[in-house]
């Protein structure tokens, strides 16, 4: 059984605004089209109004067993009893969060280059990300895309630790970044591209699925 699903959707509270939507709405449409595995980012909104939503999209998706990882937030993945937490390489430790969430829940760690997933497999982590894998304007991340190779090198470093891929990913692109040796591919953006954001990601889970 995999830790996570092909499919790593994420929730960007600013790239669902400029599409005129919501995060929970957003989120239960990826549900109804079949994503699994939720990400809620939502980088200088309010505590209060993030916990409401943590607690609306959780709720939305035990009803499918998908699960929630919330970004940065140790504190409210525990408030929001969300599945896990994404950590970036500013944010809190990763024993740190382990202490604070316990043995259950996931931590996964953003990485850019071999040295950080270096560190992060010594941080026990259980999944690593990798990006940016192509160009995106979603997020500036302060480097430069890393290319199918480094998927490939992180794959080959990691040994069974899943490989999380992010950046620029689209569904044209998705099987073969899983053909590099990602686990998954975290997507954004392009959930969003046709309009109907249930539908796409119904086109990416059918994708991925055929992928293996």
């Amino acid at each position: 059984m995999r830790l996570l699903p092909r499919l790593y959707a994420v929730v960007d509270v600013a790239v669902a605004a400029t599409h005129g939507r919501d995060p929970v709405s957003l989120a239960r449409a990826y549900l109804a089209g079949g994503a699994r595995c939720l990400q809620l980012r939502a980088p200088g909104v309010e505590l209060g109004q993030l916990l409401e939503w943590s607690r609306t999209i959780v709720t939305a998706a035990e009803r499918t067993a998908a699960r929630v990882i919330i970004n940065d937030r140790s504190d409210l993945t525990l408030m929001a009893d969300a599945a896990g937490v994404h950590l970036g390489q500013d944010d809190l430790p990763v024993d740190a969060a382990r202490r604070l969430l316990g043995p259950d829940r996931l931590i996964g760690r953003s990485t850019h280059d071999e040295a950080q997933v270096a560190r992060a497999l010594e941080e026990s982590v259980d999944y690593v990300a990798i990006g940016p894998i192509f160009t995106t304007k979603t997020k500036d991340t302060g480097y430069e895309p890393v290319g199918l190779d480094a998927v490939r090198r992180t794959r080959a470093q990691v040994g069974t630790t899943p490989v999380v891929a992010i950046g620029g990913i689209s569904l044209d692109k998705a099987s073969d970044v899983i053909a590099a040796g990602a686990s998954s591919v975290a997507v954004i953006s392009d959930l969003m591209g046709n309009g109907d954001p249930a539908s796409r990601v119904r086109d990416y889970v059918d994708l991925l699925n055929r992928a293996g």
